[in-house]
């Protein structure tokens, strides 16, 4: 396991970059189809990722804490889409709670492997590295479909609606 995740680290670059595009593609579909439509909160939702996913790429290569400024990304990304929802949105798309767990889920890899790295200076492998490699690429590709098909697809929203309750659910129990 250990050289395959070196293997994919030699990729990192390419990787990135793929992710990047595909945001970029998913955003330019939602733009397309939303043309004539009122709701265009999954179009703008794709923008705030494209605009988080490129600006990320132009951080310094060279810095001592790559990880960190990748988690600082993450929840300021994670900030802004919050802000979107409170002021900007009219609905809520399926992709908003996919976006926040991904984005979450980075930030944590993120932040492990920084304490990891940096922290404690440890530099050999262990089972975290590659929830790390391999759960950083399976949540990006997880947001990039989210925000193409807006449909809950692993049953996120399901189980949100399950563990705190709807508001809709809440209202015909009264009636």
């Amino acid at each position: 396991m250990p050289d395959f995740l070196w293997r994919l680290a030699g990729l990192y670059d390419y990787i990135i970059i793929f992710i990047t595009w595909s945001f970029v593609i998913a955003f330019l579909y939602n733009l397309s189809i939303s043309i004539n439509k009122y709701d265009k909160s999954c179009t703008q939702l794709a923008f705030i990722m494209v605009v988080s996913y490129t600006s990320s790429i132009f951080m310094d290569p060279f810095s001592n804490t790559p990880h960190l400024t990748l988690f600082i990304f993450d929840i300021v990304t994670i900030f802004f889409l919050i802000i979107w929802r409170s002021y900007f949105s009219k609905s809520l798309p399926i992709a908003f709670y996919y976006l926040l767990v991904g984005l979450s889920f980075n930030a944590f890899v993120f932040f492990g492997m920084h304490y990891d790295s940096i922290v404690l200076g440890n530099l050999d492998y262990w089972w975290f590295w590659a929830l790390y490699v391999i759960g950083q690429i399976i949540s990006d590709l997880t947001m990039l479909l989210a925000l193409l098909i807006n449909k809950d697809f692993l049953g996120l929203v399901a189980l949100k609606r399950y563990l705190f309750g709807s508001t809709k659910s809440i209202h015909k129990k009264v009636e």
